[in-house]
């Protein structure tokens, strides 16, 4: 008995060396640091578990009972089997367990060699200081083209050859309607390493490395020509799916990419409206719920109306397997997205993404192109203290617009456009208006300043003991 008893400890400390050596001979002592909160977890859920094994088998042996402990022998081959078949087949073999999709392609979970991929290569992905993207970030079109030019050269803006497999949706010389130009957008995909918050660090899937990607502003009757190039040091193939072109898959058909490779599309802008893109490639909604989604603007032929003001903010949701504020290297969650309940809910990649960065004096009128990137959730939009004049509803250019709104309907991939005139200073706090989500992340604010106006309000700013809840 006594020798048994010294076995199960020795196997227990020799097991958790050997998880200690593997993790650094995976991935050196920056895996290590990454991984401490979780390894110290799995230390003491083992040492716990040694515990009960040990009280087990010498409390059986005590008793004098073997039949007790071939019943529970039996017991946990039982319990094994149910958990390995109660799915219908045996997803053991991936991150997390026992996650199944009907969906198209293969399912959320990730294959345990893709793990250990992701271990032996965590030095090579380049750590992103701030993942947000600047609401204020709201450009020009990348590149003006002449109208007059019929395609763009074979080699890329990154210096390598265009690869096989381009299929436009217009023909290479079609021109854009009068007024129209042909423009180019490229884009990017990486995956990164950033904080979600101080101490905690996801891997990030990105269009150029912030979350959400670049805005495009484009014009209805445009030719619009894609470069996608997925950067050499990513693990997985991606693509981008726009909304706003007309054709399979928005372009997910034509711009797979593996890892180093580039490939272009042509689409032609039909449509005037704000419009999501993201990565389409199998499982979608796992590319999406690690960043890679963002807005183009196709401007209608007669433009829209001035403003002082335009600002951008995208809703988003992560899904990690350690509980909200839990530190350290966070993996991806599958179940949890299966289940729709996301850890973070986030403007512009992370809790605090567009807190502080949105400025505006009194007076100022205001466009904010809004969308929801999430794979859960649609947002109910609200801006506290402030009522949207004037709403595109659903982002929709042409049709009827909404007046005197309080909160509007964001839904899952898609957009709304937003106006208001700021009247008075202060700071006002963008929220989805499910407000427990802003708990999770969900908010932001825009700062204004210049004159009071008390016939438009007035009161007591000052601070006060009892706000907040007690």
């Amino acid at each position: 008995m006594q020798t048994l008893s010294w076995f199960i400890v020795a196997a227990f400390l020799i097991g958790s060396l050997i998880v200690l050596l593997g993790v650094f001979i995976i991935g050196g002592v920056e895996l290590f640091r990454f991984l401490q909160v979780a390894l110290l977890q799995a230390f003491g859920l083992g040492l716990a578990a040694t515990s009960s094994l040990f009280f087990f088998v010498r409390l059986v042996w005590g008793l004098n009972a073997p039949p007790m402990g071939i019943s529970m022998v039996f017991f946990v081959i039982g319990a094994a089997l149910f958990v390995s078949v109660s799915v219908g087949r045996l997803y053991m073999f991936q991150y997390p367990m026992y996650v199944q999709s009907f969906g198209p392609g293969g399912g959320p979970g990730l294959p345990l060699l893709n793990v250990l991929s992701f271990f032996q290569h965590i030095e090579q992905f380049e750590r992103v200081a701030d993942i947000a993207r600047d609401p204020n970030d709201v450009p020009p079109p990348l590149t003006f083209l002449d109208s007059t030019t019929p395609s763009v050269s074979l080699v890329d803006s990154f210096g390598s050859a265009v690869a096989s497999g381009t299929l436009a949706f217009v023909e290479a010389d079609t021109p854009p309607d009068e007024g129209g130009v042909v423009r180019e957008l490229n884009l990017e995909t990486t995956e990164v390493l950033a904080e979600i918050a101080p101490g905690i660090t996801f891997n990030y899937w990105t269009f150029n490395n912030t979350v959400p990607g670049p805005f495009f502003r484009i014009r209805e009757g445009d030719i619009v020509k894609v470069t996608i190039t997925n950067n050499k040091t990513s693990l997985h193939h991606h693509n981008v799916d726009f909304h706003a072109a007309t054709g399979p898959g928005g372009g997910g058909k034509v711009s797979v990419v593996a890892p180093g490779e580039t490939k272009e599309f042509t689409f032609k802008a039909l449509n005037p409206g704000l419009f999501v893109y993201h990565c389409a490639v199998p499982n979608m909604a796992v590319h999406m719920a690690h960043g890679m989604y963002g807005l183009i603007l196709v401007e209608p032929k007669e433009g829209l109306p001035p403003v002082d003001r335009e600002f951008y903010v995208m809703q988003g949701e992560i899904f990690t397997t350690g509980a909200i504020g839990r530190r350290g290297l966070q993996a991806f969650d599958a179940k949890k997205m299966m289940e729709s309940t996301p850890t973070y809910v986030t403007f512009n990649g992370r809790p605090d993404g567009t807190v502080g960065k949105m400025k505006a004096e009194v007076g100022d009128r205001i466009r904010m192109y809004v969308g929801n990137g999430g794979v859960v959730h649609s947002s109910s939009f609200h801006v506290v203290g402030e009522i949207f004049d004037t709403v595109y509803p659903e982002a929709s250019i042409g049709g009827a617009v909404l007046k005197n709104v309080q909160t509007t309907n964001v839904p899952a991939g898609g957009a709304t456009i937003v106006e208001f005139t700021v009247d008075y200073p202060g700071t006002y706090v963008l929220v989805d208006h499910a407000l427990m989500r802003t708990d999770k992340g969900a908010w932001g604010t825009i700062e204004v300043t210049g004159p009071a106006n008390p016939e438009i309000f007035n009161g007591d700013f000052g601070e006060h003991d009892h706000e907040g809840h007690h």
